[in-house]
C-alpha cells in the first residue's frame, strides 16, 4: 500500500496479490491494525499529501498524485484527517 497509494487499489487487489481471501485480509486490518483497508489507505495518502504540501506543487497535482481524481474529494479527506484545508496546511506558520 505504501508504494501504490496513488493507484486505484482495492482490497480485492491486495488480497489476490498476497494469495488470501478478502475476508481474511479484512480481519488482519481489524485485528492487527485496529483499522480498515480504506482508512489505512487514506491515512497513507494524507501523510504523503502533507509532505507534498511543503513543496511548490499545485494542490490539484498533489491530489492526483495521492490518488484522488477530484481535488474537492482530496480537500474533504485532507480536512477530515488534518483538521484544515490543504491550502491552510500549506500556509501554516507563514510558509
Amino acid at each position: 500500500m505504501e508504494q501504490r497509494f496513488a493507484d486505484d487499489i482495492q482490497l480485492d487487489d491486495i488480497a489476490r496479490e498476497i494469495a488470501t481471501s478478502r475476508r481474511q485480509l479484512q480481519r488482519v486490518f481489524e485485528e492487527v491494525g485496529h483499522t480498515t483497508f480504506r482508512a489505512q489507505l487514506t491515512q497513507i495518502r494524507m501523510v504523503r499529501a502533507a509532505e507534498m504540501l511543503d513543496s511548490p506543487l499545485p494542490i490539484r497535482d498533489i491530489a492526483h498524485r495521492c490518488g484522488y481524481r477530484q481535488p474537492a474529494q482530496f480537500a474533504k479527506a485532507f480536512r477530515r484527517v488534518h483538521g484544515m484545508t490543504p491550502s491552510a496546511y500549506r500556509d501554516r506558520d507563514g510558509r
